[in-house]
Parts: structure tokens; C-alpha cells; sequence
């Protein structure tokens, strides 16, 4: 069990590690059974970086998620009164879902299921494929328990993607979907029953079947993919783009420009934290006319506050870049102050969409050197300083120490004396000379 904790914590942040701790300790208080699941579980044992926290908790998570707002400071992005669940952000820029073991039964295909408390057990059991059905127990009795009822790590181990049983597909037909995702994000194989149980699906026209909303939710999970291009063009491939647009199945599917996306994302830190879904709209919808991006807005039913931040991300990108310009930074504290402030979203739009040579290297100095840079900078030396840790004064030597170490120009090693030259060979070192004519 201890072999499990060890792997978690070597392959978690300090802040997620953190944040597993505290959500350990706010379930224990509660009386509550908590695991880490699905994503987190999968990403680690299969060697990926752990993008975000998914814990399941056999009691009421919305009550628990209000207090890890009220003692840690995290905020409720958004919850789901239905499946009882929650997403928070915790500071330091962990993002996690809170979720209630939960049953779900589809009344018919496509239907909102009906969604009914359950056991860490049933829940593992109710998913869609093994590779996300497997859990580690947080619970003192049982600390580093793997939970794994579907043998997910086995097919993880063997880099194969399998639906956990033969009615996925018709349940839910938006897992067809996900199953593309998936193995373009993991390049895991599909297994063989379940390409068919997906073709069968398909034939049963259960692609029809997926509401505007599951289709929603399902591209905002691809806007968060790194390889949403690649993603996107599988989804051509498989013939499943026209579900959000007919125009896209050509070329209107903007893979060019989803490939620079890519390679600008591959560049920045992989915690590098983003707001996806307005750059990934950006994108999409470039070479759409009005009628057709309605078309799309309208078959993933996307808010008005999405498209509103894909609209605008332009206008605030061309603002940054103008400040990147400037011949007034000169020093890479000055670089660094722009660029770790500025949304994320703004730079890689920059990288993918910029002719300015200049902030393209500024922008990759950015990420290549002053941000390795300043994470130089632990809390432990600040501490030694004799500040408070957790205190604004903290914070705030934190960040003079880190724009101090960006500015100090390596000291070149002092130029070592010449060496003086060899002293002139005696005539016996020489060795004898010619002899003078006789």
C-alpha cells in the first residue's frame, strides 16, 4: 500500500500533494470515505503527468466541496446538481473534481440517467473504460488501497483502451466519442470487443442519439487535450467531425493552425495553466462563414459566454503583443513581470498566430529560460531570510528574490594569466649545430 502513496507523490506537485492532504483531512473530519480516481489514477500509472484531481467521496461532495472553500481557500468553478458534483480551483492553480459515488441507469439511450448515491465499488463498475475505473482509498484504515474491480491497471499495462461492458456505446453514445480522445491522447490500442460493440453502436445510428449538450461538453474536454489537432483530425478520420459541423469535413477543419497550436503548447510547461476553450474556439471557428459558425454554436450548444471569450481573445492578444514589442524591455525581470501576470491563452495565442519575430523569441525565452529561472527560487530560501512563510511580506521578498536572480549576469570566470614564454634553449639543449666548414 505504502508502494502506491510513494508513486502518488512522486508523480504529483508539491500543491496537488498538498491539496490531496487537505481534502484527505476534511473527509476524515467528515466522517467520509475519500479515493482519488479515474484521470489522476490512470495519468499515473500509465507514466502521463497528472493534469487534475478527481476525488469520489461516498457521502454528500457539494457539502464537502463548500468546505474546502470555507478552510482552504479554494473556489467552486462550477458544480452539477444532478451527478453531485463539483470543480474547484485551489490556489497554487490545482484544479479538481469532487464527485459522489454514484449509480447512473440510462432510461433509454442518450437519456439523462437517472443517478442514484452508490459505493466506491458500483461506481468503478458503472464507467466507461477500465483505464478510468480504478481508485486509490485516502482513508486512514486503508491508506494506498488500489481499488481496481475492472482490471484497468492490466489494460493499462498493456496499452489498451476497453469499455467496461457491452452497452457503453448504446448507455451513452457521446463515449464514441471519448473513445477517439482517448486513444489519440493515451496512443493506446482499442481493443478488439470494443471496436465492435463501437461499430455496432454506430450502425444502430446511436451517433444520433448525442445531445447538443453531451457534444458540448465533449469538445470543451478536447479544447483541454495538448494534442486537440491531432484529436481533431481522428475525429475527421472516423467521420464523426459533421456531428458539430459539415463544414468541418474538409477544408474548413483548421489543422495548419491546430498543429501550431499544438507545438505551442508542447513549448510551454505542461502545468502550464490556460484557459483552453476561447483559444480552442479561436481556432475552430476561423475559417467558418456566420451561418456556419451558428450552425456549430448551435450543435454543441455552446454558452454566450464562450463565444464571447473566443471573440475577444484577438483584441486582448494584440494588446500583449503590442507591450512585447516595446523597446523598454530590456531586462528579463521586465519580460518576466509581463508574461507570468498575462493569461496564459494570450500567449500561446501569440505563438501560434504572431509574425512579430520579436515576441515569438521573447515568448520562448519566456518559457526556456526565466521561468526555469525563477522556479530557482524555493520558499525555503525566502524562509531563511527570516520572512513568515504565508504572509503578503512573503510573497513579496519571494518575488524580489526571483527578479534579482532573472537580472544577475552570470560572472565570467576570471581570463587566467598567460603563461610567459619558454626561456631560450641553451646550445647544448638545441643539440649540436652544423659544423662550420672546414
Amino acid at each position: 500500500m505504502s508502494d502506491y502513496m510513494f508513486m502518488l507523490e512522486s508523480h504529483l506537485s508539491p500543491a496537488q500533494f498538498r491539496v490531496v492532504g487537505e481534502m484527505q483531512a476534511i473527509a476524515t473530519e467528515a466522517g467520509s470515505n475519500l479515493f482519488l480516481t479515474g484521470g489522476a489514477l490512470r495519468d499515473m500509472l500509465g507514466g502521463f503527468p497528472v493534469r487534475d484531481l478527481d476525488f469520489v467521496i461516498e457521502a454528500n461532495a457539494l457539502k464537502l466541496a463548500k468546505v474546502a472553500e470555507k478552510k482552504h481557500d479554494a473556489t467552486i468553478v462550477s458544480t452539477d446538481e444532478l451527478k453531485k458534483s463539483a470543480e474547484l480551483r485551489f490556489p497554487g492553480g490545482v484544479t479538481a473534481e469532487l464527485t459522489m459515488a454514484r449509480q447512473e441507469r440510462y432510461p433509454k439511450s442518450g437519456a439523462r440517467p437517472q443517478i442514484t448515491p452508490a459505493t466506491i465499488h458500483e461506481d468503478l463498475r458503472g464507467r466507461d473504460f477500465t483505464v478510468n475505473a480504478i481508485a486509490l482509498s485516502l482513508n486512514k484504515a486503508s491508506l494506498g488501497l488500489p481499488i481496481d474491480p475492472t482490471n484497468g491497471v492490466g489494460d493499462i499495462e498493456r496499452k489498451e483502451l476497453r469499455a467496461i461492458h457491452n452497452y457503453a456505446f448504446y448507455d451513452d453514445p457521446s463515449r464514441m466519442l471519448r473513445l477517439i480522445r482517448f486513444k489519440v491522447r493515451l496512443n493506446y490500442a482499442i481493443d478488439e470487443r470494443t471496436r465492435l460493440q463501437y461499430e455496432n453502436a454506430r450502425e444502430a445510428e446511436m451517433l444520433a442519439r448525442i445531445t447538443p449538450e453531451a457534444l458540448g461538453a465533449e469538445l470543451r474536454h478536447i479544447a483541454a487535450e495538448p494534442l486537440a489537432g491531432d484529436v481533431m483530425k481522428a475525429l475527421e478520420e472516423e467521420k464523426l467531425i459533421g456531428l458539430y459541423s459539415e463544414a468541418l469535413a474538409g477544408p474548413k477543419l483548421n489543422l495548419a493552425t491546430f498543429a501550431k497550436l499544438q507545438k505551442a503548447r508542447q513549448t510551454a510547461p505542461v502545468d502550464y495553466r490556460i484557459h483552453a476553450m476561447p483559444l480552442f474556439l479561436a481556432v475552430l471557428l476561423e475559417k467558418l462563414n456566420a451561418k456556419e459558425r451558428a450552425a456549430l454554436i448551435q450543435s454543441a450548444a455552446l454558452t454566450k459566454a464562450e463565444i464571447a471569450a473566443a471573440q475577444k481573445i484577438d483584441a486582448a492578444a494584440n494588446k500583449l503583443e503590442k507591450i512585447l514589442k516595446s523597446a523598454k524591455l530590456q531586462k528579463a525581470s521586465q519580460l518576466y513581470q509581463v508574461l507570468v501576470k498575462a493569461p496564459g491563452e494570450l500567449v500561446l495565442y501569440l505563438m501560434v498566430y504572431s509574425d512579430q519575430r520579436l515576441v515569438q523569441d521573447r515568448i520562448k525565452n519566456y518559457f526556456a529560460k526565466y521561468l526555469p529561472a525563477s522556479l530557482e527560487i524555493t520558499d525555503e530560501m525566502v524562509a531563511a531570510t527570516g520572512v513568515a512563510p504565508g504572509t503578503p511580506k512573503f510573497q513579496r521578498a519571494k518575488e524580489e528574490m526571483i527578479l534579482t536572480r532573472l537580472d544577475a549576469r552570470p560572472k565570467k570566470p576570471a581570463a587566467e594569466p598567460e603563461p610567459p614564454p619558454p626561456p631560450p634553449m641553451s646550445s647544448f639543449a638545441r643539440g649540436p649545430g652544423p659544423r662550420a666548414p672546414r
